[in-house]
């Protein structure tokens, strides 16, 4: 029982001591992140990913719409229903690797486009912070 109440005890007391010294601490490192984000380099960054996802959303409709052309147009062929039947799966399956691709294209876009954001904003931190120095 001693030892419950000595580790409640423990707990209370650095939770008490790491909240005074833990929030100046969270404040700083709130402010600095503030300030990275604000830089126009970083802002620049941000606003070319929103237009790639955005030009990324454009495209998928046009790519599902062709699958969907294609399936239809493969399930209209003649023959029998099971042959009409696989030549749709295997078109739908082509399409939905396509749709896959465009997708998988744009969040490649994005991590590059993020990465390319985050080394500046570095960059851009060390350089503020030598030259604050």
């Amino acid at each position: 029982m001693r030892g419950k109440a000595a580790l409640v005890v423990g707990l209370v007391a650095g939770y008490v001591l790491g909240a005074r010294a833990g929030r100046d601490r969270y404040e700083q490192i709130k402010a600095q992140a503030e300030k990275v984000w604000e830089q126009p380099v970083v802002q620049g960054q941000v606003e070319k990913v929103k237009a790639l996802g955005a030009s990324a959303l454009k495209s998928v409709p046009g790519v599902v719409w062709k699958g969907a052309k294609s399936v239809t147009g493969a399930a209209a062929q003649s023959g029998t229903v099971q042959e009409r039947a696989e030549r749709a799966g295997r078109a739908a399956k082509q399409s939905a690797s396509e749709v896959a691709d465009v997708v998988e294209d744009a969040v490649d876009d994005a991590k590059d486009a993020e990465k390319t954001a985050t080394t500046r904003a570095r960059a851009a931190q060390s350089g503020s912070t030598s030259s604050g120095s």
